[in-house]
């Protein structure tokens, strides 16, 4: 990967909806070259895909919450527990963690009740899990805008 591709992620990263015309020109190439690199990249598993951002608001779930969740440390209760997860759309991000916690979830849901209600029917059914902890996101300070693609 060159730094003409770097430019390419860069710029795709920033607006995916760039048209190759546009996207060649800021990156200094024609058109017919710069739709191979963006293919290539995209053959290649660099590009995973393209996504619109939405705003939270405005689909009515405004309310997020950042779950710390202890999961009992067999596999099999770990397996079902991630498998669980994929489930239940509340859930917009789940990671496993080494050390404790065992997993962090980002939910997103309309309001309060609603994470009360997620959370008793659930988060803390879930086979396996042994503790669920909360914290409510008060504002957004850096919003996920990309990968730094620097050397």
């Amino acid at each position: 990967m060159d730094e003409i591709d770097r430019n390419i992620l860069r710029e795709l990263q920033n607006d995916g909806r760039l048209t190759i015309q546009d996207l060649a020109q800021r990156v200094g190439l024609t058109s017919s070259p710069c739709l191979r690199r963006v293919r290539q990249l995209e053959q290649d598993g660099v590009i995973e895909g393209y996504r619109a951002v939405i705003n939270p608001e405005a689909v009515g779930r405004g309310f997020e919450v950042l779950v710390s969740v202890e999961v009992k440390r067999d596999r099999e209760a770990v397996e079902t527990f991630e498998a669980a997860l994929q489930e239940i759309p509340d859930v917009i991000e789940a990671y496993r963690l080494f050390g404790s916690p065992g997993c962090l979830l980002r939910i997103a849901v309309a309001d309060l009740t609603a994470y009360e209600r997620l959370w008793i029917e659930r988060l803390t059914t879930l086979s396996g899990v042994t503790e669920v902890n909360s914290q409510i996101i008060m504002k957004r300070i850096k919003e996920p805008r990309g990968l730094p693609v620097d050397r």
